[in-house]
């Protein structure tokens, strides 16, 4: 099982990370690194950052620029370049992993592929609802306690099987597609480094999915793991999302695919502005 650098992605949201930092500090596997990639956050979440350095066992990181804008994928790079291990999985400051997340990330790890893992959204209620200590018990992973607290029932609970057998088996029968997901995916650091990492011409919408595509065009497979690998995404908005983005984004995507792009020209080598 290979070594794990967990590169967080966050902005100006203490509060998540701290709930996030209390889901790595429960991990059943031991052997990894924390790199927070902080897109220009204020004070408070250093000050976060600062106290699990004195709690987490394993070194953490805190990897910063100043706020110009959604530049997300400049600090996702700077963060792989930060990066000490084989094998990276990437996450966000709102997505909380169960106790075996990582165990299972690095016990899937396969040469050739990336792990495309699932999500949880939660909502609003139920986001200001959860807390430390809920992590800590780990109760926040059940489906009564979510039913309680007023998550609305769906199919979304199979995410949530504790049964690894059938997580597997609803793995392979899911028509859902095998994307990089930024809230929740890993590769081998050589693969995403011959990429050249994020595109960061990228803002928000779709900016790791490209990179998937040009792992892909690199001969990378992808492994669904959704069901095995799920994260609880607390709720949030995105005063950040905008439409000249997101169509911008979308043509660079179209672009890689079309021209099969294996490594951008804007990224952890070379990035041009």
């Amino acid at each position: 099982m290979p070594s794990i650098s967990v590169i967080i992605s966050t902005y100006n949201k203490p509060n998540f990370l701290e709930k996030v930092l209390t889901g790595y500090c429960l991990q059943s596997f031991k052997d990894f690194e924390i790199i927070i990639a902080d897109d220009g956050s204020s004070i408070e979440t250093k000050e976060i950052i600062e106290k699990f350095k004195g709690i987490i066992s394993q070194k953490v990181y805190h990897i910063w620029h100043e706020d110009d804008g959604f530049r997300k994928c400049k600090i996702l790079n700077t963060a792989i370049k930060k990066s000490s291990n084989d094998y990276l999985v990437f996450s966000d400051g709102d997505c909380i992993p169960n106790s075996y997340f990582l165990e299972t990330h690095s016990r899937l790890a396969k040469k050739g592929y990336f792990l495309s893992g699932g999500h949880f959204p939660i909502t609003e209620k139920v986001s200001n609802q959860l807390s430390i200590e809920d992590i800590k018990s780990q109760i926040c992973f059940s489906k009564k306690y979510l039913i309680n607290k007023g998550q609305p029932i769906g199919k979304n609970y199979f995410k949530l099987i504790k049964n690894p057998f059938l997580a597997e088996t609803l793995d392979l029968l899911t028509p859902t597609r095998t994307t990089f997901n930024g809230n929740n995916s890993s590769a081998w650091r050589s693969d995403i480094i011959k990429a050249n990492g994020f595109d960061e011409r990228m803002e928000y919408g779709g900016l790791d999915c490209e990179l998937g595509y040009r792992l892909n065009n690199n001969g990378v497979k992808s492994l669904q793991v959704r069901n095995r690998t799920t994260v609880l995404h607390l709720y949030h908005t995105r005063p950040y999302k905008n439409k000249d983005a997101v169509a911008k984004n979308r043509l660079i995507r179209k672009s890689t695919l079309e021209n099969k792009i294996t490594a951008t020209d804007f990224g952890i080598k070379n990035a041009k502005s």
